[in-house]
């Protein structure tokens, strides 16, 4: 008894380690799609509700703003676009010494001229004589952060960067991509479980042998039988209806070989019994196998639609790398490649591309495991 509760035990701290390494990432990844993009570049998300210490360096306005006030020459502006809530504790001139002078503290620059910065980022740069400088002087501060979290990624990454149309052109693809196989599998399923024809044995061998042939091997033999065809009718065959039909053609094994699992675990007394009624192949499988047969569809609803969903490799041979057309996935290495240094963009669009999978696998967990199991056990 004691053995037993210690396994139980242990398995379900193993279990709470896995859960824990899995959700731990997704949680920063979430946390990070909201926060401002200075602040992510130099702290982490678990620093997201601290007041974060942030170096930066910013410049004054030109000569073009300069007033002049009792014979002296001022220039008067804040050094922040924006108002972020923060709050400089120090600043500097040169970038050798950043933390050189306090707030309200005058800096002496070498033309003579006096620069002093206020807590709020508001400057007051004085000189006796005009301001002749096209550029205006560096300022390097060291400001306090507070906590910021704002929507700005997501407009950004939806609209300006064309995730959000990628989104939608990755739904074009994964639910015809789902279910048609499903549909195809689910009668194949049922004709291989309880339907008597010749070869059927032989036709199982193949289908569970074709589970170890390489995605990649047939790829490139694929693509030109599709040039030919479209060629043949005049069509391009880098488009919608052909990366459907490449998806369910290497989703057919494996998912006619879990629903034959499935189907085949049904009690044989009421297939047999429906048929001394007189019920035909057809009635039968409308009307026992379906209803029955939920949790496994439920199942591989969500095992094809995440493979298809999370897809590179298939996506990029079969569509055009257009905004009409691209994937989200594919999108994603677009943008790793030319915004890999804002990961304010990346985050976000990471955890855009989660979202769906997420919604259909809690949406459908209830069946999920239940789909899995079923069939592997008799008896």
């Amino acid at each position: 008894m004691r053995k037993n509760l210690l396994s139980s035990i242990i398995a379900q701290l193993i279990l709470l380690v896995f859960v824990i390494i899995w959700i731990i990432p997704t949680f920063g990844l979430f946390v990070s799609s909201f926060r401002d993009k200075d602040l992510l570049a130099v702290s982490g998300w678990w620093t997201s509700l601290t007041t974060t210490q942030v170096n930066e360096i910013h410049r004054t306005l030109n000569k073009d703003a300069q007033i002049q006030e009792n014979n002296i020459y001022m220039i008067k502006a804040n050094i922040f676009d924006i108002d972020k809530g923060k709050k400089i504790t120090s600043f500097g001139i040169t970038s050798k010494n950043i933390n050189q002078f306090l707030i309200e503290e005058k800096a002496t620059l070498k033309d003579g001229s006096e620069l002093t910065v206020s807590e709020n980022g508001e400057y007051i740069w004085k000189s006796q004589i005009p301001f002749k400088n096209k550029k205006g002087k560096r300022i390097f501060i060291t400001a306090s952060s507070p906590p910021n979290f704002t929507l700005e990624n997501y407009k950004e990454v939806l609209f300006k960067e064309g995730v959000g149309q990628a989104f939608l052109n990755t739904l074009t693809v994964a639910i015809p991509s789902t279910i048609i196989p499903l549909i195809i599998c689910s009668f194949f399923a049922y004709a291989l479980s309880w339907m008597r024809f010749f070869g059927r044995d032989t036709l199982l061998a193949v289908i569970i042998a074709s589970l170890v042939v390489p995605l990649q091997m047939s790829l490139i033999p694929l693509l030109s039988i599709y040039n030919d065809i479209g060629a043949l009718f005049n069509v391009s065959s880098k488009s919608y209806p052909g990366v459907w039909m490449a998806h369910t053609g290497f989703g057919l094994a494996s998912t006619t070989f879990l629903l034959r699992n499935f189907i085949k675990s049904l009690p044989h007394e009421m297939i047999e019994a429906a048929r001394v009624d007189g019920a035909t192949h057809y009635d039968i499988f409308t009307k026992i196998i379906l209803p029955l047969s939920i949790p496994a569809f439920a199942s591989i609803f969500i095992l094809q639609f995440l493979w298809v969903w999370n897809d590179l490799l298939v996506g990029l041979v079969f569509l055009d790398q257009v905004p009409s057309e691209i994937i989200i996935t594919a999108k994603l290495r677009e943008l790793l490649g030319s915004r890999g240094e804002n990961w304010e963009i990346l985050t976000t669009g990471a955890f855009v591309s989660m979202t769906v999978p997420l919604a259909i696998f809690f949406l459908l967990q209830k069946y999920f495991i239940r789909g899995l199991v079923a069939g592997s056990v008799k008896g």
